[in-house]
């Protein structure tokens, strides 16, 4: 409702802004005699409406009040030194002027108020996405939220858990080798192995997509994992004699660490995760 009555006000003080400058121009066409003079105000008006867009309403109103001294001391020097009188075009401007400065903070306050509400949404949505939108998998969000529960299992009921962080080797070197779409299928490809090689009730998480990165969640224990690691490495050194040497021109090496979850060294899933990164070091 709120973002509903923003978008609202910009869009009136946006038309309501047309109108007015519609009026300037009907009134200065209708004021040959003092055209001149009626274009520097409008400049001027103008240039107040555009110190206010870009500051804020007070340095905007401060201008328009020394506007409004300074063009009321020159319409008193004119009628004191020519003898005339203080016209419509002078009320016109005096109150144009600051009308234009306010309807633009208007406008822009409420703008910004709509960047500031999508600014929030799209953090939120950032904050709040659990999946990865190209490979469909659970991400280091899910992973955070998802250990809780399968540590908590774990505890309960004595079951063994076991991470297992898997990593493609010399990725950084791959990437400059192959282009972005091939990446983006490099990492589809580990992670359909990935996710054939464990069971139905284990959970497979893209930890980093930058660095190719992945977390598989096993209720099993070390010896169970050394299945699933060689299980993984065997079909990757299949798909490397055949399909992925044709498709990638280079062959898909992994590195993976896996630990043990024990209630009383791992204090929460980070730790899990940075433990389980230490065992890459021993797999060469």
């Amino acid at each position: 409702m709120r973002r509903s009555r923003s978008s609202l006000f910009s869009d009136l003080a946006f038309l309501v802004f047309l109108v007015l400058n519609f009026i300037c121009i009907v009134f200065i066409a209708g004021s040959p005699d003092h055209y001149i003079q009626n274009i520097i105000i409008l400049n001027i008006a103008f240039l107040l409406a555009l110190v206010t867009y870009f500051t804020t309403v007070t340095a905007g109103l401060v201008l328009n009040l020394a506007f409004i001294f300074g063009y009321g001391f020159f319409v008193l020097y004119q009628t004191v030194s020519e003898g005339g009188t203080i016209g419509v075009n002078t009320y016109f401007w005096l109150i144009m002027t600051p009308l234009l400065t306010v309807v633009i903070w208007v406008f822009t306050s409420r703008t910004r108020e709509l960047q500031a509400e999508n600014e929030l949404l799209e953090k939120k949505t950032a904050n709040l996405a659990t999946v990865d939108e190209n490979t469909d998998l659970r991400n280091i969000i899910s992973f955070q939220k998802d250990a809780s529960l399968f540590t908590g299992i774990s505890t309960r009921y004595s079951i063994p858990l076991t991470l297992l962080v898997v990593k493609v080797k010399y990725w950084s070197e791959i990437r400059r080798l192959i282009s972005e779409e091939q990446l983006s299928e490099a990492i589809y490809d580990v992670s359909k192995l990935s996710q054939s090689s464990i069971r139905t009730n284990d959970a497979l998480y893209l930890l980093d997509k930058e660095d190719a990165t992945w977390g598989l969640l096993l209720f099993t224990d070390r010896e169970g994992a050394k299945i699933v690691i060689e299980r993984i490495k065997l079909k990757l050194q299949e798909l490397n004699d055949t399909e992925f040497s044709a498709k990638y021109k280079v062959n898909l090496g992994l590195k993976i660490g896996a630990v043990q979850y024990e209630a009383e060294t791992v204090e929460n899933p980070f730790d899990f995760i940075l433990q389980a990164k230490k065992q890459l070091e021993y797999d060469v």
